[in-house]
């Protein structure tokens, strides 16, 4: 038989590590977060949920520490009677009471309590906004409509790069719609056509939305505001609309579960909200993938998002995971904050976080920048920021097995909380890094995250800058100083690796390999030069 070992209780088990020559002292610090002015509460009480967002500090690139929704349906039923339930608000309150605690555990530095459409429109709406105060001890911003629809439309600047089109957040009891176009907000509007007003509205419960949707139609009709979207994009916003995007992914097997800038031509969008408006609940394919709470939601949803479409005819559907909540932190940073590159800076809060040298990744910018421009793929302005940005993450798998480094640096960039950045470039960053530890591998053995590049010219860039992470690390060991003593040069057809001759001793035989590797995949006749820089 065999012996079984001592339990040793956890505090004397970490005695007995040093934990790095920490003290007590030290033990609460924790390095995997980053700070500033922070953390961040936000509760939002809304008519079908409220909802606590602790993020970790305020920046351009907001990140949750924690996250907790409770549905307590306040908005339930104030269309026809005028007041918030009672049992509505008693579970509120205890939500918010709970939230609070919380906030205070987390050491919030802030709490801001938002309340829209159900507070600001029931007639005992002010008592329940005082209970509010009183046990938030701080004063609700009460929203009216313009202001949810200015909030959700910075939302959408925040986390969508080069927004151009019209915002729309569907809640529980309102919709708010507003015009974006070079990163300003136009015209804004407020409508009575939220998830459960529609429902509460709709007398037969059992008709899959058909009457929600004629009601929106009605409310909708000629209207400036979306018409002025024809032919750009419709940025949807909410919970019951992500409801709909996840049951449109887990319907065609798409091979990425993240919601925000999850993107549909209108048209089938439109085809899918009309199969949904025919289609009982319980019938609907996989939908038992969609919460319980959502589910009974999702006929409203499409009802309203299909009549939206009819009268703006946009050319794509826009999912986005941020709205309100992230608008108002949005607001409260800088000018010169609110300009930086949300994709950019929260790659490089992850390299702060992962990579052995962040210094080394940066480096790397420069330096991939040169290679692709001696061997003629110019960038854009988009394709730049994809690549600094693949160059920010090269390294986050290193303390992965050997094995899994390439797989797992896949997929926490693929399913990483990054904003500014559409399925297909971020399955090109992660493709890029993921190449850095698995090399040239054919297309057949690529992941299905490949399928979302649909250029060949973007899984050219894509394997060159993994193998250009390949050069790179054996040249530097992944830190600074080493890659601005090296150049590509393209001469008489020739590709030349040059190095200065101080970094003689850096070359070895995986160094000719990987040159030779490059010399195949871009076809070009490549060598490597010693130099000395210093005549």
């Amino acid at each position: 038989m065999a012996k079984l070992s001592k339990i040793i209780p956890l505090e004397k088990s970490l005695e007995t590590i040093k934990l790095h020559s920490l003290q007590d002292d030290d033990l609460n610090y924790a390095p995997s977060r980053l700070h500033g002015h922070g953390p961040i509460s936000i509760i939002d009480i809304g008519s079908n949920s409220v909802r606590l967002v602790v993020y970790e500090r305020l920046s351009r690139s907001p990140h949750p520490l924690f996250n907790e929704k409770a549905v307590c349906g306040l908005g339930h039923g104030v269309a026809e009677t005028g007041r918030l339930d009672e049992d509505a608000m008693d579970a509120a309150i205890a939500a918010i009471h709970r939230f609070k605690a919380v906030s205070d555990q987390l050491g919030a530095v802030e709490l801001i309590v938002l309340a829209t459409a159900a507070a600001r429109e029931a007639s005992n709406g002010d008592e329940f906004i005082e209970r509010v105060s009183e046990i938030s001890q701080t004063e609700p911003r009460l929203l009216s409509g313009e202001d949810e629809a200015l909030y959700s439309a910075y939302g959408i600047l925040s986390g969508i790069y080069d927004a151009n089109g019209i915002m729309g957040d569907m809640g529980g009891g309102s919709l708010e719609i507003s015009d974006i176009c070079d990163d300003l907000i136009g015209g804004r509007e407020s409508f009575p056509l939220g998830a459960l007003r529609l429902k509460d509205l709709s007398e037969d419960k059992d008709d899959c939305g058909k009457q929600a949707y004629k009601i929106s139609k009605k409310h909708l009709k000629d209207n400036a505001l979306l018409k002025g979207g024809k032919k750009r994009v419709f940025y949807a916003i909410g919970g019951t609309w992500r409801s709909l995007a996840y049951l449109h992914m887990e319907q065609n097997d798409y091979p990425l579960h993240v919601v925000h800038h999850y993107t549909l031509s209108a048209k089938e969008m439109e085809r899918f909200c009309e199969d949904i408006l025919e289609t009982p609940l319980e019938d609907i394919s996989s939908i038992n993938t969609v919460s319980k709470n959502r589910a009974p939601l999702i006929h409203y949803g499409a009802a309203l998002l299909l009549a939206v479409i009819e009268e703006m005819e946009p050319k794509a559907i826009v999912m986005s995971a941020l709205g309100v909540r992230e608008g108002v932190l949005f607001e409260a940073l800088s000018e010169e904050e609110r300009s930086y590159d949300g994709l950019l800076a929260g790659a490089a809060d992850l390299s702060l976080l992962r990579a052995r040298s962040p210094l080394n990744a940066r480096e790397l910018c420069d330096w991939t920048q040169k290679l692709m421009r001696v061997v003629g793929l110019d960038e854009d302005e988009n394709q730049r920021r994809l690549r600094e940005a693949a160059c920010l993450l090269n390294d986050l798998g290193w303390r992965a097995h050997p094995d899994y480094r390439g797989e797992q640096s896949l997929n926490t960039i693929a399913h990483a909380a990054f904003i500014s950045v559409t399925h297909e470039e971020r399955a090109f960053i992660a493709l890029a890094c993921f190449f850095r530890h698995e090399g040239q591998l054919s297309d057949s053995k690529l992941p299905a995250l490949s399928k979302l590049l649909k250029e060949d010219d973007m899984r050219l860039r894509a394997r060159l800058l993994g193998l250009s992470f390949r050069l790179g690390h054996l040249i530097s060991a992944s830190m600074p100083g080493t890659l601005s003593k090296t150049m590509f040069i393209l001469e008489d057809g020739k590709l030349i690796f040059e190095m200065d001759e101080s970094l003689a001793a850096h070359i070895g035989e995986r160094v000719l390999k990987r040159l030779n590797q490059m010399e195949k995949l871009l076809n070009i006749e490549t060598t490597l030069l010693l130099a000395d820089w210093e005549e």
